[in-house]
């Protein structure tokens, strides 16, 4: 049994043995020509770059796609953050004392001028009313009887009858109570005044805010926290500053009449809000800051400005008449500055430094200097031009064509 176990494990070792050297066999066979192999395919791929790179700077033409300089109108702007700010805030105060009977309007709610807001006791100024009528009532009658009275007096003192001292005497009279008319009709307008007070009502159109005063308190004309505050939102006003240095624009544009173009935009930068106009601009510069404040006014009807809101003010102050334009995708920037491939008749390009003036719109980019219009710009493929390069103008039409063919196969 134990001579059984040893000539097994011989067995077995002897088929390990020579499955190793089976497989040394063929490494050793193979190691060489993978080498070989190796460097073979290394030195094709390190030469083959080479030299076609090289035969395509020189024989081939690189694909990109160009784009034409023309003239357009662009619009010079100034951008500024603004603060929005309601165009009139009144803070509604009672004008008489008394009891705050009822209040009419809710919080938040829009209101229009001299819609009733609150209603405070009239019934001490309709009792005073009552009282001064009552007085001009008895002051008429006093007022008849003593006309009556110097009626007779001048009759008797033609008559020689009546003394001079006791006709002048009637005549006092009757401008005694002539004069307590007047009080008393004084008196009684006064207390329609505090009767009409006692209803109040909005001064202007706005939004009512949070109710200050609850039903039933007292209220009086001193108070001065009020008992709501109204907001003029539509139109709404937007504030900013600008430097001094834009003043010359500024200035001969708004003091003869005109308004200038501004767009609210979102904090973003992204979203539009509103179109509205500058009108107004400070009467003195900010010497901490060397700025002038302008006001812009929106009609904000879809109350997309809310007050205390911060927005981009975009305000036009001119036109550049009919200035060079390219597609904004042929704009280069280095740190020599700006600069554009532009495509020569020979199908060569040339890089050109350029002078930008304003963006128009996302798509296009006015130059101030370096382009005229008509010359061709490369777009697309900068990347893999130099000065002199040769380029091959690929069109949209092409470039779609191509990809058709691809995805077909």
């Amino acid at each position: 049994m134990t001579k059984t176990s040893r000539v097994r494990s011989l067995l077995k070792l002897f088929i390990l043995v020579l499955l190793m050297l089976i497989i040394a066999g063929v490494v050793w066979r193979l190691w060489p020509q993978g080498q070989e192999q190796g460097g073979g395919h290394g030195g094709r791929r390190h030469g083959g770059g080479s030299r076609p790179a090289g035969a395509m700077m020189v024989s081939g033409a690189t694909p990109v796609h160009s784009g034409t300089a023309t003239r357009a109108d662009v619009p010079v702007y100034l951008s500024a953050l603004g603060t929005v700010t309601a165009n009139a805030t009144v803070t509604v105060t009672s004008r008489v004392d008394g009891q705050l009977m009822k209040v009419y309007f809710t919080e938040g709610q829009n209101v229009v001028a001299g819609q009733l807001l609150a209603q405070i006791d009239p019934r001490n100024y309709e009792a005073t009313l009552a009282q001064y009528q009552g007085s001009l009532s008895q002051n008429q009658a006093l007022l008849n009887s003593a006309q009556m009275t110097l009626a007779r007096y001048k009759k008797l003192y033609a008559q020689d009858s009546l003394s001079r001292q006791d006709l002048d005497s009637q005549i006092a009279t009757v401008g005694q109570y002539s004069g307590a008319i007047k009080t008393d009709e004084a008196q009684i307008a006064a207390a329609k005044l505090n009767i009409e007070f006692s209803r109040i009502t909005s001064p202007i159109n706005g939004r009512a805010g949070l109710r200050l005063v609850d039903a039933g308190n007292m209220v009086h004309s001193s108070d001065t926290t009020g008992i709501v505050t109204i907001t003029q939102t539509q139109p709404v006003a937007v504030t900013f500053s600008v430097p001094q240095s834009h003043i010359p624009v500024l200035i001969q544009a708004l003091h003869h009449g005109q308004s200038m173009p501004a767009t609210a935009i979102d904090q973003e930068g992204k979203r539009e809000l509103a179109q509205g106009k500058v009108q107004f601009i400070s009467n003195a510069i900010n010497t901490d800051t060397g700025t002038i404040e302008l006001k812009a006014l929106f009609d904000n009807n879809d109350e997309a400005l809310y007050p205390n809101q911060f927005v981009n003010i975009r305000l036009q102050t001119g036109t550049l008449k009919q200035a060079t334009v390219i597609p904004s995708q042929a704009l280069q920037l280095s740190s020599d500055g700006s600069y554009v491939f532009v495509i020569n008749n020979d199908n060569t390009v040339t890089r050109k430094a350029v002078q930008t003036g304003p963006a128009l719109g996302d798509e296009q980019q006015s130059i101030l200097s370096g382009v005229a219009p008509g010359d061709n710009v490369v777009t697309e493929g900068v990347d893999r031009l130099t000065n002199g390069s040769k380029v091959a103008i690929i069109s949209t039409q092409e470039e779609s064509t191509t990809s058709g063919s691809a995805q077909a196969q």
